[in-house]
């Protein structure tokens, strides 16, 4: 039974059902497991606001607007539940997932699989979330809390190609096994190539009311774990053809700036491969950030000696220091590290509006942050300011590799050895990749698949 949003719904969540909104409105804070939340899937809260902040240039250093849509108010806590559901929802629509006799394994370094176990669990299916064994405890807690059972894999962050091996053992162990890897599936990308990039765009347009901007959007910036999020630059592009889309990795772990290698901490992101979604041919460079300078730059907002730091020293209203505090997680602050490194490598003015998103929050991170201020101590005034000072605003321009044909061209190729080497997948479908017009069909069957659903609810009106 499917008793979710369309992507349209998911992007204009006013056009739901007044009844059932309603519903899915209470259901958020009442009943978090409710499945009426799958229709709270939306970056825009309960009075259809995109759920944002605009970054004071005194903590940036930088006249461009640095705009982060944050996550933490999807359900689960990540924007990443979006296309765990999406890649269900379309899974099911054509009859490859039957939630009655399939199993559904959910391969990830964190937030994929919590939303899967968060998605799977609303749509009446058993999942099994495969997540490397050095990954944060509120991530194994939430996943267990969801009703799914965990797989725990050797390493870290960047151990992906464990992952995949103990979803060959599963595939082959059980013929109702259905892998929904979120490396490799297309719904992925049309969740945020839709509703993250159509957001955004709308947001750049609000944005310009209020006198920040002129309506468009001068870069999309966002580190690659799946590549999912960074769709959303495709998108933009679209509409702003201007538009820079800039990736990021770990310095730890640099795959795609010089086929790198290595482990790292930014939770989410940098996985020693190229995935499958992930247009790097529309890419316009890459930069790369310092694992140890996210998590150290967390502190600040994790702290409260670093957010009355931030108000005392730099300015910063109160009540934004007090909303910044629980909204970044590590990679929300190697993102923010991104865009003003983006904005400085590019000179971007006033007038130039960079977006980016925190994937989830401080809630998963608190052990983290235990750790660090075991590690490091807890922060006073002075260690505050020099945070601030050479993390936020000392961004250098350094690590950074412009999208030419050669360098794109070199990280198309780098695919080769995960898709066809190890996952089954021809040459010929690799190479198809190549030309835009295979990334327009994808973008396309977003039309198709929420006319499948709605066609759906017609056959079977009490399925909302």
């Amino acid at each position: 039974m499917i008793t979710g949003p369309t992507f349209e719904e998911m992007l204009h969540p006013e056009k739901i059902s007044p009844e059932i909104r309603e519903r899915a409105q209470k259901a958020r804070h009442e009943n978090p497991l409710d499945p009426i939340n799958l229709f709270n899937i939306t970056w825009r809260d309960a009075n259809n606001e995109v759920t944002h902040v605009v970054l004071p240039s005194s903590l940036t250093g930088v006249e461009a607007p640095i705009v982060v849509l944050y996550a933490k108010d999807f359900p689960s806590g990540s924007h990443k539940v979006g296309p765990a559901y999406s890649v269900l929802l379309e899974k099911t629509l054509f009859g490859e997932v039957d939630p009655q006799v399939h199993t559904l394994v959910w391969p990830s370094t964190g937030n994929y699989g919590i939303g899967g176990a968060w998605v799977g669990g609303r749509m009446g299916c058993k999942s099994i979330v495969i997540l490397p064994e050095d990954m944060s405890r509120e991530r194994f807690e939430m996943i267990e809390s969801y009703g799914a059972q965990v797989i725990k894999t050797p390493g870290s962050e960047s151990n992906v190609k464990e992952i995949y091996d103990e979803t060959h053992r599963l595939r082959a162990s059980d013929p109702n096994v259905r892998i929904l890897n979120q490396f490799e599936q297309m719904g992925n990308y049309r969740f945020h190539y839709h509703v993250t990039g159509n957001t955004s765009a709308e947001l750049a347009a609000e944005l310009a009311g209020k006198g920040v901007g002129k309506g468009r959007v001068a870069a999309f910036v966002s580190a690659m774990g799946s590549a999912g999020t960074i769709a959303a630059g495709d998108r933009l592009k679209q509409l702003f053809p201007e538009c820079k889309i800039v990736g990021l990795e770990p310095i730890q772990c640099p795959t795609l700036y010089n086929n790198g290698y290595g482990e790292h901490d930014i939770q989410g992101i940098g996985d020693k491969h190229v995935t499958w979604i992930h247009n790097v041919l529309n890419m316009d460079a890459l930069m790369c950030i310092d694992d140890m300078e996210c998590k150290k730059g967390l502190q600040v907002f994790a702290e409260e000696v670093g957010l009355e730091t931030l108000v005392k020293r730099y300015g910063v209203d109160e009540s934004l220091a007090a909303k910044l505090g629980p909204l970044f997680g590590i990679s929300g602050i190697c993102n923010i590290l991104g865009a003003i490194k983006t904005a400085k490598y590019y000179q971007f003015g006033p007038d130039d509006v960079i977006m980016t998103v925190a994937t989830d929050s401080l809630n998963r991170y608190h052990s983290v942050m235990a750790d660090m201020a075991a590690r490091f101590g807890r922060l006073d005034e002075a260690t505050a300011v020099g945070r601030i000072e050479s993390i936020f605003l000392g961004v250098r321009t350094d690590w950074i590799a412009e999208g030419t044909r050669e360098a794109r061209t070199r990280w198309h190729n780098l695919k080769y050895y995960t898709w066809v080497e190890q996952q089954g997948k021809t040459v010929e479908e690799l190479n198809a990749q190549r030309d835009p017009a295979w990334w327009e069909a994808h973008q396309r069957q977003v039309a198709e698949i929420d006319a499948r659903l709605i066609a759906l609810r017609a056959a079977q009106p009490s399925n909302a």
